[in-house]
């Protein structure tokens, strides 16, 4: 395909409303020589070892996704969900722990508390693979019941490396176990969301979870005003 035929292409693309297509810079390609003179064992890497050389949880995720610390958890798991979105994000979301939606999915936020998340989301104007969400736990507690705090204990050290990968900005603790969690706290989630506290260094603002929205829709505006905050914040750093 030469360069016109190229270009008239992905303009139809866009125009169908293709936004995922990736080009990378021609200047990224490897100069020839240097493959050349490779020895011939290392010349040609696998697929899925150039991938996880690129992914900043290329060694954390193998670890999480073979946990078995937590006896109830384990026997009871469809998917360990580790997490989802930009491994560069500033903003991180954390929740509580997945549920029946997210252990069928294998990923986060994906019922509707998340459905609600991602509206939230998007009013900030980020699209939901721009940050990142992760949970306290990995794995979804039978019947949807309160994590046990040997469980927490099990799964601090996973988040801990999460955040520290990650490097965001700013965290929101999504929900009163959250943020007790995140913060090594007894405070209630009413006491703590309004104003930014800390975590290992970085910024976080506590609110409501999404699943108590649902059944609170009145409490929608203090969200908002939590994230307005979020907002204001991201951007006096950028500046």
């Amino acid at each position: 395909m030469d360069a016109r035929n190229a270009r008239l292409f992905l303009k139809s693309l866009v125009e169908d409303g293709v936004e995922e297509l990736y080009l990378p810079p021609r200047k990224a390609a490897p100069p020839a020589p240097v493959a050349a003179s490779a020895p011939a064992a290392a010349s040609k890497p696998s697929a899925a070892v150039s991938a996880c050389a690129n992914d900043k949880f290329s060694v954390l995720r193998p670890e999480v996704m073979k946990c078995m610390q937590c006896p109830d958890l384990v026997a009871n798991r469809r998917n360990i969900v580790f997490g989802t979105g930009s491994p560069d994000a500033e903003l991180v979301f954390v929740g509580e722990a997945p549920g029946r939606d997210e252990d069928e999915q294998g990923e986060p936020f994906v019922g509707a508390a998340g459905q609600l998340l991602t509206k939230i989301i998007e009013a900030m104007h980020f699209k939901r693979d721009q940050v990142y969400i992760c949970n306290v736990l990995k794995c979804r507690p039978p019947g949807n019941r309160p994590p046990k705090p040997q469980e927490v204990l099990n799964c601090r050290p996973f988040l801990k490396r999460q955040l520290e990968l990650l490097k965001p900005k700013i965290i929101v603790a999504l929900g009163n176990f959250a943020a007790q969690s995140l913060l090594e706290t007894d405070e209630g989630i009413s006491r703590l969301r309004g104003r930014f506290l800390e975590y290992e260094g970085i910024k976080v603002m506590c609110t409501y979870h999404p699943a108590y929205l649902l059944r609170s829709p009145g409490e929608k505006g203090k969200v908002w005003s939590d994230m307005k905050l979020v907002m204001a914040e991201l951007e006096a750093m950028r500046s």
